[in-house]
Formats: structure tokens, C-alpha cells, sequence
């Protein structure tokens, strides 16, 4: 399973370098900023919200990702890099930036699209939302969503989400 992992994520590094350039993208009214990502550990999942206000969405995702989410936000770091590290690592070395992550919902299936730059060139990749949310935390990126969504699909949270480290992205 780990070397399918690797496989995807050197896959990624490849269309990167050899991949057409798209114009940039920018927010529009239609977007929403997340200004809080939380991540919750349930006993047989986990569960990232993304937040605006007092709404958030709530992904579920695999525990090992929600982990590398988990420890981006808190500045923890496991005693071996995670698959995310390990992208980040190699992004940063070829100077390969996160722009800006995009969450959709499609068919009740959340999917992500990462705006990659580098050397003035920009990259859209469509990616599971998982890894672009744990990429946008690592690269301290924004992460937006449809206005639509956070509209219709999120959930009032109350007074405020409580977390060990509030991230502004």
C-alpha cells in the first residue's frame, strides 16, 4: 500500500514539471475563505471541519491523514515523515508552492483542487480533499469553498470550535 502511495505522490511531482499552465485563479464572490480547520478523532474515524463564522463543514477522512492534518496544525512532528511531509519536503526543494486549495461536493463525494505554482507558473491538480486540505495546513495556504456549500452543507458550531491551536488560513 506505501509504495502506491509513494507511486501517486511521484506521480503528482511529474505532471507538475511536465504539465500544461493554466491561467491563476482567484476567489469570487462564489468562494469562501475556511478560517478554522479542526480535526476530531471519532473511535472508528475522524472527521475534519472546516470552518467560517460559526458553520463548518465536516469531511471524513482517514485517520493517518487526519494525523498528518492533526500534527501540522499543532507544529507535532511524528519520528518519521509522514506521506504529507515527504511532499511538502520535496515541493519546497524544487521551490514548487500551495497556492490555494479549492473543496467541491459533486454526487455527496468532497473533492479538492490545488493550485500549485512555480517559477511564475501555475498547476491545478484535482486531488482527494483530504491530501489538499492536509497540503494547504502544511503550506499554510488558504483553503476555500463554494458560498453554496458552507451555505447548505454546514453546520452551526455554536459559540466557536475549541481546538488546541486556532489556524488562520
Amino acid at each position: 500500500m506505501r509504495h502506491y502511495l509513494f507511486f501517486g505522490w511521484l506521480m503528482l511531482f511529474l505532471v507538475l514539471t511536465l504539465g500544461e499552465e493554466v491561467a491563476p485563479v482567484s476567489a469570487t464572490s462564489r468562494e469562501v475563505k475556511i478560517e478554522k480547520v479542526e480535526v476530531r478523532f471519532l473511535p472508528m474515524s475522524a472527521v475534519v471541519l472546516l470552518a467560517v463564522g460559526d458553520k463548518a463543514i465536516s469531511i471524513f477522512v482517514d485517520p493517518t491523514v487526519a494525523g498528518s492534518i492533526q500534527g501540522a496544525l499543532t507544529g507535532e512532528k511524528f519520528s518519521r515523515p509522514l506521506s504529507h511531509d515527504l511532499m511538502q519536503s520535496i515541493l519546497k526543494t524544487y521551490e514548487v508552492r500551495v497556492d490555494r486549495v479549492f473543496i467541491t461536493l459533486r454526487d455527496g463525494v468532497f473533492y479538492g483542487t490545488l493550485t500549485l505554482s512555480q517559477n511564475g507558473q501555475q498547476q491545478l491538480f484535482d486531488s482527494r480533499s483530504s491530501d489538499a486540505i492536509a497540503l494547504a495546513v502544511h503550506f499554510d495556504s488558504p483553503i476555500f469553498v463554494e458560498r453554496e456549500l458552507m451555505e447548505s452543507a454546514g453546520k452551526a458550531m455554536g459559540l466557536g470550535m475549541e481546538t488546541k491551536k486556532d489556524v488562520e488560513l
